[in-house]
């Protein structure tokens, strides 16, 4: 049985389960989970978690089965996060926890799907998906006979909120006085648990999107070359594993990639432990109050500079991912314009009485990749993602 013992294991700035800020809505504790493994619980049997299998990123869902999805995405999240949280002491079940939950408001379509609601919502308070994801635990998910949302505890609800203008952390701070908009107004950091998400975020989907990139044909994997970091990790595997270019070009690129993947890590966790040994904060909300302190090596972070920059005009800018992430937009641009001019086309949960555009943007946001095609093509007679 869990008891509400010390955080033992943990170092003192790690986020102690037992000493949370609590939840919107008091509950019992439950008798055998700490409160952040009861978060990870909540989120994997949401519904908006099942949903993630179903959306993508840069490749659509009915493009191919081995690119990786939201959900496959959220869980390399994970694995990388608690690897680093173990070897720095942090609470591997929030890290585990916000990155499970760090998507579920992200639309269809990926990033042209949230560009298409973001137009669409400019007069209506905009659309977001960090916000959207915060949407979703503390209202959207319908389980519980008692209120609606996951009811998840302060430091997993901080941590989903990667981001947040002022303007609309304002209206946070309004609705809940020094809850998870406080921070953006004050300058301050969140957790070092969910600093740490924040970058095993990055990492996780740089290194995927290079191997979907190559896997798709939309990258050549000579072309790989042309980033530092892949590069020296290129010049590295060929000399332990000669000819494997030619031989085996597929163990060569999971090869770069494992290995990129290492050495990034490895800079993360020797950089942070760094800073925290140079400055100990004296525990975790100390840690809050000091500048980002997990985070690379300057020579690290100009690494992933320059791989961002390559995937961007390389990969996210190819011609063919254009055109397909243009198709996308106008279709969820066209399903906006459809449910906004007549809401009885949408469940009756989101019908809002006074806010109608932001009841359609939800009812977007949760859909996933091939059921928003079903549902333009159904209500339009066209098909603009022919195959899906």
């Amino acid at each position: 049985m869990q008891t509400g013992g010390a955080s033992r294991g943990f170092a003192p700035w790690a986020s102690n389960p037992y000493a949370s800020r609590g939840r919107l809505r008091a509950e019992p504790e439950a008798p055998t989970r700490n409160a952040f493994q009861r978060d990870r619980d909540r989120i994997i049997h949401s519904s908006a978690f099942r949903r993630l299998v179903y959306k993508t990123q840069v490749f659509l869902n009915h493009e191919g089965d081995l690119f990786r999805t939201r959900l496959t995405h959220s869980l390399e999240v994970a694995q990388l996060g608690r690897s680093v949280a173990r070897c720095l002491g942090l609470n591997e079940d929030l890290v585990e926890a916000i990155a499970l939950a760090h998507d579920l408001g992200h639309t269809p379509f990926g990033h042209a799907g949230q560009d298409a609601l973001n137009e669409c919502m400019a007069e209506h308070g905009g659309f977001e998906h960090n916000l959207q994801s915060l949407r979703v635990v503390d209202s959207l998910e319908k389980r519980y006979p008692l209120w609606d949302g996951l009811n998840l505890c302060f430091e997993t609800r901080e941590g989903i909120l990667k981001r947040c203008p002022r303007s609309l952390a304002q209206q946070l701070e309004a609705r809940e006085p020094g809850g998870v908009g406080q921070r953006f107004l004050a300058n301050s950091q969140p957790s070092l648990e969910a600093q740490l998400t924040n970058v095993a975020d990055e990492v996780a989907y740089n290194a995927h999107d290079v191997d979907d990139g190559v896997r798709s044909g939309l990258l050549e994997l000579d072309q790989l070359r042309e980033v530092p970091l892949l590069e020296r990790t290129w010049d590295e595997v060929e000399r332990d594993h000669p000819g494997i270019a030619h031989q085996q070009p597929r163990r060569l690129l999971a090869e770069i990639i494992r290995r990129m993947l290492s050495e990034q890590i490895y800079d993360l966790i020797a950089e942070t432990q760094r800073l925290l040994d140079s400055h100990p904060p004296a525990d975790a909300w100390a840690a809050r109050q000091m500048g980002p302190l997990v985070r690379f090596s300057d020579a690290m972070r100009q690494h992933n500079t320059a791989l961002k920059r390559f995937l961007f005009s390389a990969l996210y800018r190819h011609p063919k991912v254009m055109e397909t992430t243009a198709a996308a937009r106008q279709t969820l641009s066209e399903l906006f314009a459809l449910y906004a001019d007549d809401n009885s086309l949408m469940p009756a949960e989101f019908r809002y009485a006074r806010q109608p555009c932001r009841g359609v943007a939800d009812y977007i946001a949760g859909m996933t990749d091939r059921f928003a095609v079903r549902e333009h093509r159904r209500l339009t007679g066209r098909d603009l993602l022919p195959g899906a």
